[in-house]
């Protein structure tokens, strides 16, 4: 993979439009598919108003946004509505959030995003535009990716480094199976998981997964059954080969 930009790419007057031509022109030559692996991503036609680009092998979509400053907790997206939308249709595409050096025409880092990590929690509304503007009341979005847990912000270029392909495709496939969980529900999922990982262990204990109870609570208050619901991600996660039940109450996490 060749971090450089093309130096004979086309310049447009807006800036914006320059720098989103270039890194997708990039990632269209140089990116390869962290779902299956495949050498090559394809890049749609123009205006598609769903993805950038696809793979050809596995028929994953993906969005590209790209960025000078480094990626911090919000990606600003398109709108709302159509983005809610988007979360519970087939065709909702993973996002790919790139930082490049604009002097040296270089990536500097890349994440992928999957779609399966993306919940209606993610994303953030953002205030009508003024009547003045163009498209007055017009109502865009963020997605918050700083809300992703690590397990499902995957580096593809970390600081100007690449990481190993064969690192990337296996992180994706690690958790691929929340795909089976529809968008509204998969957020419970994603946060026992989330809270596992954060204990630094590879074993735990019933006793150590009621220790997320606090923080699951105050992320859903609605749902006054905590421990239960925990003990039911628990099991969803042994049966998808997450985890291990090793006997008396202990849990091992599986690292594939």
């Amino acid at each position: 993979m060749n971090l450089g930009f093309q130096e004979d790419q086309a310049a447009f007057e807006s800036a914006s439009q320059t720098a989103r031509v270039t890194t997708e022109g990039w990632a269209a030559r140089e990116l390869y598919c962290p779902a299956c692996g495949d050498d090559a991503l394809a890049a749609y036609p123009n205006n598609k108003p769903v993805a950038d680009l696809f793979c050809k092998s596995c028929n994953e979509d993906y969005e590209l946004k790209s960025q000078k400053t480094r990626i911090g907790a919000k990606v600003l997206d398109g709108a709302w509505a159509t983005m809610l939308q988007r979360l519970t249709s087939a065709s909702n595409p993973s996002l790919f959030v790139m930082r490049y050096h604009a002097e040296v025409r270089a990536v500097r880092d890349l994440i992928v995003v999957p779609k399966h990590f993306f919940t209606p929690d993610l994303i953030e509304k953002r205030k009508p535009l003024a009547p003045t503007a163009w498209r007055a009341g017009w109502v865009g979005c963020n997605i918050l990716v700083g809300r992703v847990p690590p397990l499902g912000r995957i580096d593809i270029v970390r600081e100007g480094q690449i990481v190993d392909r064969a690192e990337v495709v296996n992180r994706w496939r690690r958790t691929s199976f929340l795909r089976e969980k529809r968008p509204d529900t998969r957020g419970w999922l994603i946060e026992t998981m989330a809270q596992i990982e954060m204990l630094g262990r590879k074993e735990f204990t019933i006793d150590d997964a009621y220790g997320f109870a606090p923080a699951l609570s105050a992320l859903y208050p609605e749902n006054s059954h905590v421990r239960e619901k925990i003990r039911q991600q628990l099991q969803f996660l042994r049966d998808h080969g997450w985890l291990e039940f090793v006997g008396r109450g202990r849990y091992r996490l599986i690292k594939r």
